[in-house]
């Protein structure tokens, strides 16, 4: 018996997420999930890890609210975000979030920062006593006096009302606006606080006012001698397109220069070097019907000058960077064959692979000594769980987690085969123990989505082990347009959804059901966001499944288009003829196994009208309509306040426990058991 075996367990099990290190290398911070005492939502603390191995976690804060956003002060301070009470003011306003300084020497944690309107992304200057932090700003409002007024009459009049003036205006499952991202740095108090005193807080002075909505979901770095602040900059176009670029602004003046724009390339996510030299960023090259997008990373000089492509003959895309202590390179992970590891990049160009195991990695912070990486590590094997890496030889070593590895109820395999162009296709196969000749197991397809990513990571809200603890063997196979293959791989599937990644997806599941511990006879096909829109392809172009399970998926893909939450890149794909030649819809007619659709209404990426419009579709046109009566064998599940993934614990454990039963009835021919709080 596992935790995955039972749903309630499972949801319990702590989950561990960031990772900060201390400018002298000596703690290491990490924030860890638990159920609250209702389990009807996670609480995040902080922990600190003995990064030399010898001493156990411990537990750094508690509160009701939680806590996240650790990062350390290059005097060893830890700040922090959380909307906990504070007990130093008069009128404490527990629905903010306050930014808060644990001291290294000890004592109780206290806010350093307050806005009305909360305080978000935080980062550190690696020589200087300086922060920056996001905030909103009200657009009509002049100072933060009358920001916070507009707040309260909005509040207490109960107008939720957001008059837009251009495009996008919402984002995966939040509205954009009425307030407007900024920028706010300050200056930390380097004086030791006296007993029996409250230290001063940090006075925010906002660096980027008139930004408008240039600054959502963007990324920003301070220099290390915080005088420079390097953030990426939204600029809006014709017909509802944008284009974005990086800006560096002088702290002092507000004085803001362009520091990349390219016609070419989206260019995002800064990092300056500690020498502070050099800003390392990813561009994405802006994708065309037929030409598929494709990351890497470049340099430019923090003070202005010519770019410098990095990783441009590297044919793999790079994700999070670190900066090796003397600026001589970087470590970068990045989707390779099934896995994410650490690879090392020189300013030269040269990229060799750091790390050799069948794993992914993340949150990585280097030593002051640039010997040593510390990282959370996680494969299908293991959760997110820390790790110190040798950068000399790549070994990685387990550091005291604050809570132990879940034991698994199967095994993992890797398989191989070729698609109908010969090319290679591999896929991870987890299996339930005692699978074998003599008890075969059904076979589950999970379609991951992306559609630009891979399988190659643990994930708590797609996790193959709870239906491999209930008998399935799961395949997780990486078609065409998965990302860790190269970029050919990607063109593969571009703009042409309905063919080679449909074709590998059957490619893999024929090599798969050629095992003799898998059951042909009993199969069923599943996925979330593209991985839906492949299941509904799926369920119209062959009946070899017993059962489908889409989650979040496009259907009607002229809908989907100018509905979805960034419909200006849908555009850069999809041509009116390519999304008609590629929409599940069309082929509702030939649709003859029984289906459950999930959607959330909060969804904004797969908006609702998809989910809609394919039950109404299924019910009055498949082969499985329904008949005199209304009655039919597919099964619409609905969240009214969840987005794209379903996170809160008992929506999840709804979430999972109809799938089990859709999947009993249907491929196993048992009772279903559907979740009793469904009524």
């Amino acid at each position: 018996m596992t935790a995955f075996d039972d749903l309630d367990s499972y949801l319990a099990i702590p989950r561990l997420s960031g990772l900060a290190l201390s400018p002298d290398g000596s703690r290491l911070v990490t924030s860890v999930q638990t159920l609250d005492p209702k389990s009807t939502k996670y609480v995040t603390a902080l922990w600190e890890i003995d990064p030399t191995g010898a001493a156990p976690a411990r537990r750094l804060t508690r509160s009701a609210k939680g806590e996240g956003g650790a990062a350390f002060t290059p005097a060893g301070d830890l700040l922090f975000t959380s909307g906990r009470p504070d007990p130093d003011a008069k009128d404490a306003d527990d629905e903010v979030t306050d930014l808060w300084l644990l001291p290294a020497r000890g004592g109780e944690a206290r806010v350093v920062a307050h806005r009305k309107a909360g305080l978000g992304d935080l980062g550190v200057a690696k020589g200087a006593p300086a922060l920056v932090v996001g905030s909103g700003v009200l657009p009509h409002a002049a100072d933060d006096e009358q920001d916070e007024q507009l707040r309260k009459d909005r509040k207490d009049k109960k107008v939720a009302a957001i008059l837009h003036t251009g495009y996008p205006v919402r984002y995966w499952d939040h509205d954009l606006g009425p307030d407007e991202p900024h920028w706010f740095v300050g200056t930390l108090s380097t004086e030791p606080e006296a007993a029996g005193t409250v230290g001063p807080r940090v006075a925010l002075t906002d660096v980027t006012p008139g930004a408008g909505r240039a600054l959502d979901e963007q990324n920003a770095a301070l220099s290390p001698d915080g005088t420079t602040l390097v953030t990426g900059w939204t600029g809006f176009r014709a017909a509802a397109d944008q284009r974005s670029s990086l800006v560096a602004i002088d702290v002092a003046t507000h004085e803001r220069r362009t520091l990349v724009a390219d016609e070419a390339y989206d260019v995002f996510g800064p990092s300056i070097s500690p020498d502070g030299r050099w800003v390392v960023f990813h561009r994405e090259f802006v994708s065309t019907p037929q030409r598929a997008p494709r990351i890497d990373l470049a340099l430019v000089p923090l003070e202005g000058g010519p770019v410098r492509p990095l990783t441009a003959d590297w044919d793999r895309w790079p994700d999070a960077v670190e900066w090796l202590p003397d600026s001589s390179g970087l470590l970068v992970v990045a989707d390779d064959d099934g896995r994410a590891p650490v690879f090392r990049a020189t300013l030269d160009g040269s990229v060799t692979r750091v790390t050799g195991d069948d794993a992914a990695f993340h949150n990585v912070q280097v030593s002051p000594d640039g010997a040593t990486a510390y990282a959370l590590r996680s494969s299908y094997l293991a959760p997110a769980h820390p790790v110190r890496i040798d950068l000399a030889t790549g070994a990685t070593e387990p550091l005291p987690a604050p809570a132990p590895l879940p034991e698994l109820p199967g095994r993992l395999e890797e398989i191989e085969t070729v698609g109908v162009d010969g090319t290679r296709v591999r896929a991870w196969l987890a299996l339930p123990h005692g699978a074998s000749a003599d008890h075969q197991a059904p076979l589950l397809l999970w379609i991951h989505g992306g559609p630009l990513g891979s399988w190659n990571d643990w994930s708590w809200r797609w996790c193959p082990w709870l239906l491999v603890a209930r008998g399935y063997a799961v395949l997780l196979p990486d078609p065409a347009l998965s990302l860790g293959y190269g970029q050919d791989f990607v063109q593969r599937g571009w703009g042409q959804w309905g063919g080679n990644p449909f074709t590998d997806l059957m490619a893999a599941t024929d090599a798969a059901l050629t095992r003799d511990d898998v059951d042909p006879s009993r199969t069923a096909a599943m996925g979330g966001s593209f991985g839906g829109y492949m299941a509904n392809w799926v369920a119209g172009h062959t009946d070899r499944f017993r059962a489908i399970v889409t989650h979040a998926s496009l259907w009607a893909l002229d809908q989907f288009g100018p509905t979805t939450d960034a419909a200006f890149y849908w555009r850069r794909e999809m041509t009116p003829e390519m999304a008609l030649e590629n929409s599940p819809h069309r082929h509702v007619g030939e649709i003859t196994t029984p289906m459950l659709v999930v959607h959330g209404d909060h969804d904004y990426r797969v908006p609702i009208g998809e989910g809609l419009r394919l039950w109404y579709e299924l019910l009055a046109h498949s082969r499985l309509a329904a008949d005199d009566e209304g009655r039919t064998p597919h099964r619409f599940l609905y969240f009214p306040d969840e987005n794209h993934w379903v996170l809160s614990p008992q929506h999840a454990a709804i979430w999972y426990g109809t799938v089990f039963a859709f999947l009993a009835e249907n491929v196993l021919g048992e009772a279903a058991e559907y979740p009793r709080l469904l009524g």
